[in-house]
């Protein structure tokens, strides 16, 4: 979607913290892909933390990290993860269920161009 839509939406990646982290919620599938990472202590710890998911994800747009505060998470109830979409208006046009079982590509599709039809 960011390379059909990336012209006319701005994509942002919002990293909010490790959803399995050593130190926590640590799963099977990241102790045999040896993907270990403890919870970030700090704010360079976290932007450490997003820079290496965005790489290892291959992420091609801009990534934000959410303050040690963790405003972000607590305000869109981003945990684990969450696809939105923000009109230009700034209201919420599209709101995920809890992902990624809860990502439905083509109905954010939809929004999007719902959005789109309705600015040009």
């Amino acid at each position: 979607m960011y390379e059909r839509y990336g012209k006319d939406v701005e994509f942002l990646l919002v990293y909010i913290r490790e959803a399995h982290s050593t130190d926590g919620w640590q799963v099977p599938r990241n102790e045999a892909e040896n993907v270990l990472i403890e919870s970030a202590k700090s704010e360079v710890m976290k932007h450490e933390h997003a820079t290496s998911c965005a790489r290892t994800l291959g992420i091609k747009f801009p990534a934000l990290v959410d303050g040690m505060d963790n405003r972000v998470e607590s305000e869109y109830s981003g945990w684990p993860d969450r696809l939105y979409l923000v009109n230009r208006s700034g209201k919420i046009a599209y709101k995920s269920g809890v992902g990624p079982a809860g990502f439905k590509p083509a109905e954010l599709e939809a929004a999007i161009r719902t959005e789109l039809g309705s600015t040009q």
